[in-house]
C-alpha cells in the first residue's frame, strides 16, 4: 500500500468569506511572528495585496502560478529595531451578512488619517483617500492600521 502524501490527506475547506479568511491569515501570521504567509488566490485578494504593498504595510508579495491551486506569498513587514509589525490591526467592515456601502462624502477616516480603509468601487479596489479625491463611494471592505 502506498503512503499518502500530505496534500492528498488534507481536506478542502469551503470558505464563505474569502476576504475575512485573507485578513485572518495575515493577522495570525503576524501574531506568530512569521515572515511569509501563503494565501489562496483570487482577483480581489491580488488587488488588496497590491494596495497593501503600495501603502507600505507589507514588504513584498509574489503570485505563484496561475489557475487552480495558485497562492499569494506575502512577505510581512517588521520594524528591525522593535520587531513590531507594520500592521497593527486588520478589521473587516463589510461582511456577507451585512454589506456596508458609503458615498464619497461619508467615507470614514481611519485613525484620523493614519490608517487606510480599503474600498471596492466601480473603478476597482482603492483606498479611502483616493476615493475621496476621485469623489466616488463604494463598499468598505476593511480597515488597516
Amino acid at each position: 500500500m502506498r503512503p499518502f502524501s500530505r496534500r492528498q490527506n488534507q481536506k478542502k475547506i469551503m470558505v464563505t468569506d474569502p476576504i475575512s479568511d485573507y485578513l485572518t491569515r495575515i493577522r495570525n501570521a503576524i501574531g506568530a511572528n512569521h515572515r511569509i504567509v501563503e494565501i489562496p488566490t483570487s482577483r480581489m485578494k491580488k488587488e488588496i495585496t497590491k494596495l497593501l504593498h503600495d501603502q507600505g504595510y507589507i514588504a513584498n508579495f509574489k503570485f505563484d502560478k496561475e489557475g487552480p491551486g495558485s497562492v499569494i506569498k506575502i512577505a510581512l513587514k517588521y520594524n528591525p529595531e522593535t520587531k513590531r509589525s507594520a500592521i497593527t490591526n486588520l478589521e473587516r467592515v463589510s461582511k456577507p451578512g451585512l454589506r456596508k456601502y458609503k458615498g464619497a462624502g461619508e467615507l470614514p477616516r481611519v485613525l484620523n488619517g493614519l490608517g487606510i480603509a480599503v474600498i471596492s468601487t466601480s473603478k476597482g479596489i482603492i483606498t479611502d483617500k483616493k476615493a475621496r479625491t476621485e469623489n466616488i463611494g463604494g463598499e468598505i471592505l476593511c480597515y488597516v492600521y
